[in-house]
């Protein structure tokens, strides 16, 4: 099995070695920056090839000569490498949190016989598979709630923020608008609204925030409330809005000694090197997804929750380990043969097969990402 993994940033990096490890695949890893290919290349048993993946063409021509491909691109990417994939008839898992609806590509997909996975890191991803899992296990649900969020275990002044991804990504959970459903009406809310403090059992104090995590769940179940929340550290929210409210994230040029610049571009510049996490710099991901609604009469609250730690034997960061092994066992779903369901498929729509989300869920604990599942009678 010939699998390519696009992108080999600290989330693409870690899904290629992961893959690379089974000896039944042979694994290619592609990016534009050699710095980022020459860390794994002499680390893990795989092939790595330089090369511009903003170009579709070349996307397209390169996947045709592979089985199965996992895209880790930046989100700005994201829509462009999926369809570009899918143009070559190649089955594929998609991490990307690209801004665009992904199931625009699900007659295409058909068309072509692929199998898109799509939206498959930890949140969205695993936070949309397990609350389909939850509302399964329902007679009728009535509720869900997401709240995730990637925090430094050390906390440093001024941001209190740490990010595996690439800067336009992390900024854009800060201007997104938020798409939730209350009461059976979708609502549209903006970023980094409705803040609420929190105790995390097992882990402590947070701020949440409206983000726009539920994106395919809005459509594919029929729950009347749902909303997903970022997690941060007390008082990250305030400052972000500062930046936001100020331009600073603003995307339209403005005019400086005669150059138009986008205001969002020299803010990332400066940001992401205070956000990004440093090699050995440990770091904790925290979500639960919590589902209330009926069961043989009986109000019932479904809980799985994660928390979960940088990896000192590995070095990989928690969130690369979360998110990436996430994408690395949907591939080998795919691989194998145990998922077959063409167009383009939400992290959700697994639920619907009774053995993938066991399938996922014990290859992450062999992996040391563990969900705990609690079902508990509320009032």
């Amino acid at each position: 099995m010939r699998i390519l993994v696009l992108g080999a940033g600290l989330v693409g990096g870690p899904i290629a070695a992961d893959l690379s490890g089974d000896p039944d695949y042979d694994v290619t890893l592609a990016d534009i920056d050699p710095s980022a290919l020459e860390r794994l290349s002499g680390k893990y048993n795989l092939t790595t090839l330089q090369l511009d993946l903003s170009d579709s063409r070349t996307v397209q021509k390169l996947s045709s000569g592979f089985d199965l491909v996992v895209s880790a691109v930046p989100g700005f990417l994201g829509h462009q490498t999926l369809r570009a994939v899918i143009e070559a008839g190649i089955n594929i898992v998609d991490i990307t949190f690209a801004p665009e609806d992904f199931h625009l590509l699900d007659s295409l997909a058909k068309e072509k016989n692929v199998t898109a996975i799509c939206d498959m890191g930890v949140a969205p991803g695993m936070s949309h598979l397990l609350a389909a899992d939850c509302v399964k296990k329902l007679d009728k649900a009535e509720d869900i709630k997401i709240y995730v969020g990637g925090l430094p275990k050390e906390r440093q002044w001024p941001y209190e923020y740490k990010a595996v991804f690439s800067p336009i990504d992390v900024i854009e959970e800060y201007t997104r608008p938020a798409r939730f459903r209350v009461a059976g009406k979708d609502v549209i809310m903006p970023a980094l609204t409705d803040l609420e403090l929190m105790d995390i059992e097992g882990f402590g104090q947070v701020e949440s925030f409206n983000s726009d995590g539920l994106r395919s769940l809005l459509t594919s179940l029929d729950v009347p409330n749902m909303i997903e929340k970022t997690l941060r550290y007390p008082g990250h929210v305030t400052k972000m809005h500062m930046l936001r409210e100020t331009g600073f994230f603003n995307t339209e040029p403005v005019i400086i000694n005669g150059h138009p610049i986008r205001p969002i571009d020299v803010t990332a510049k400066l940001l992401f090197p205070m956000l990004k996490l440093a090699e050995g710099e440990e770091d904790i991901t925290v979500m639960l997804v919590i589902v209330e609604g009926l069961k043989s009469g009986r109000k019932k609250r479904l809980t799985y929750s994660l928390i979960d730690h940088y990896d000192p034997i590995t070095r990989i960061h928690s969130m690369a380990r979360t998110t990436g092994y996430a994408a690395s066992m949907a591939a080998r779903l795919l691989a194998g043969g145990h998922y077959q369901r063409s167009g383009i498929n939400s992290p959700e729509f697994l639920a619907d097969d009774n053995q993938s989300l066991p399938f996922i869920l014990a290859g992450l604990k062999q992996r040391g990402v563990i969900y705990n599942f609690k079902e508990e009678e509320i009032d």
